[in-house]
């Protein structure tokens, strides 16, 4: 009889203990989402969707102008804010027809120069609202005393705009980054040690290979991003901070202040470098095993037949390429034996083909992980990079702007895409690139090494990302992952005091023993001429 007892104690400690884990598994926390639009907002909403399925209650300041961000009450609250953002849709076609001139050599210097200084003042602009954006929320003593009374246990933000880390610090609540990109560019740099001489500046187009030239242009790009920061986006931010938080603080060092940074990338992805305890990598966490497609697609895609077919999309941001070049792919789309799906919103250009299927929208990961894709004609955005990396999909990458070609850079140095510059792209060229990713077997191959690389984890990148959004929920933050190198003076980080207090040692200890061999030689040198007097 002993042992039955026995055995049935344990069952039920077992049994106890089973349940005390789901039960602290599954407990409610409140977490503020402050997001930012557009495709940063799809990344967000896989988050919410995950943390609302553990039982979390989500609550979202949503901007009264966004393009994407829709009411879900299914999913989370919302508090609509005014933020007064401007559709910068038509600055991105104008940028992108003026870069495609510049990059055939078909406008001035001065038009060039035009050009960047326009795009600073886009980038300070954008900046500018958001930081006016949380003012009006901080201001708005009503809402701030809603915020408080609720009792967040953590704020979720994505630093691109960094709005929502001042609220958070204002707020004294403890916050985690969904990030790569901040006010300076790329996260890496305000947290982690990024040596110059191989970790490439995002803009250059470098690998972490580099030749003496492409040292200085990195230098040089860096210098830029430090000016960027100085001068045309930090000070909106460091202005608020002084007004709300601390007269001695920076945006910057708010940033540094993070309990996690869940960093959209990985290094399958993106080349090896020096990292920081509490920077998690959660690349790809957006991708999932495609679904079936819908009836008309799943038709057009199997009328393929044995040669398959190939998506082209560019983007959120611009509704298509100029029309003389839309013209010259569509001509070249219509002489491949493969479909195409393309997602085309201008003027429907007078060369299509019959294989060709313009569309407004296109289930993007779905197609992606069909068994007949064959390529991914691609702007090179990190969403769309991502996903054809977890299918195993090669690219044909026409870079726009921003982080663009840096993304599809790294998918080339590993074998796996081939770029097609907006100085270079023509039909020519086109019809040459796409026939040699369609042909050239090392592609598909290369990629799908990288997929079962990515594949190959201990957990999902989404599980990552929720288990540490918990565990700073947890431990009501995660200050003992975060380093204090961030306050220290730049020159005791880099121990140049140090160096300078050790060379001042050296330097009189040599200069004290020179003065005393001096001091030796001539006392023997006065002897000498005292005897020989």
């Amino acid at each position: 009889m002993y042992p039955v007892l026995q055995n049935k104690q344990y069952s039920f400690a077992g049994l106890f203990l089973c349940v005390s884990v789901l039960i602290l598994s599954c407990e409610s926390s409140k977490i503020l989402i402050y997001p930012v639009d557009g495709s940063h907002w799809v990344n967000m909403k896989v988050l919410i969707e995950a943390l609302h399925s553990k039982g979390h209650e989500i609550t979202v300041l949503r901007p009264s102008s966004s393009f994407y961000l829709k009411e879900d009450p299914s999913l989370f609250t919302s508090i609509i804010v005014e933020d007064g953002i401007d559709n910068i849709g038509d600055f991105f076609e104008e940028y992108l027809n003026t870069m495609i001139k510049i990059q055939r050599g078909e406008a001035s210097v001065m038009t060039f120069l035009k050009m960047q200084v326009d795009f600073f003042s886009m980038i300070s602009h954008a900046h500018l609202l958001a930081c006016n954006t949380i003012s009006m929320i901080i201001e708005d003593k009503e809402l701030v005393k809603r915020l408080q009374d609720e009792k967040y246990d953590l704020v979720l933000t994505d630093p691109a705009l960094t709005g929502g880390v001042l609220l958070a610090h204002y707020l004294n609540l403890p916050f985690v980054l969904n990030a790569r990109w901040i006010t300076s560019g790329e996260g890496h740099f305000a947290i982690a040690p990024s040596p110059l001489s191989y970790i490439p500046v995002p803009g250059t187009g470098l690998t972490d290979k580099m030749t003496f030239t492409q040292r200085v242009k990195n230098f040089l790009f860096y210098s830029i991003i430090l000016f960027q920061q100085k001068f045309v986006v930090g000070p909106h931010y460091d202005a608020l901070c002084s007004k709300y938080i601390d007269n001695n603080c920076d945006i910057v060092s708010l940033l540094q202040e993070a309990d996690i940074w869940l960093m959209r990338l990985d290094f399958v992805f993106d080349f090896p470098r020096p990292t920081m305890p509490n920077v998690v990598y959660m690349g790809g966490f957006q991708c999932k095993p495609s679904k079936p497609l819908p009836q008309d697609l799943e038709a057009f895609v199997q009328s393929s037949g044995e040669h398959g077919f190939i998506i082209m999309t560019l983007g959120t941001l611009v509704d298509g390429l100029p029309a003389d070049t839309a013209e010259e792919i569509a001509a070249v789309f219509s002489k491949l034996p493969q479909k195409v799906i393309w997602r085309h919103l201008g003027a429907k250009p007078s060369t299509l083909g019959n294989n060709t299927l313009l569309v407004d929208w296109m289930p993007q990961n779905d197609l992606l992980g069909h068994p007949k894709i064959k390529a991914f004609v691609a702007h090179g955005g990190t969403n769309g990079v991502q996903e054809a990396i977890y299918h195993g999909v090669p690219v044909l990458g026409i870079p726009l702007f921003f982080d663009q070609f840096d993304n599809l850079m790294r998918i080339q140095a590993k074998g796996a895409a081939k770029i097609l510059e907006l100085s270079q792209l023509n039909g020519h060229n086109f019809e040459q690139m796409i026939l040699e990713i369609l042909n050239d077997e090392s592609y598909r191959m290369n990629m799908q090494r990288l997929s079962r690389t990515h594949r190959d984890q201990p957990m999902e990148p989404l599980d990552t990302a929720v288990f540490w959004i918990e565990y700073v929920i947890r431990h009501k933050g995660a200050p003992h992952l975060r380093t204090k190198s961030y306050r220290m003076p730049w020159y005791s980080y880099h121990s140049l005091d140090v160096i300078l207090f050790l060379f001042s040692i050296a330097a009189v200890t040599v200069f004290m023993i020179v003065a005393f061999i001096r001091y030796v030689c001539c006392r023997a040198c006065c002897k000498r001429k005292v005897k020989s007097q």
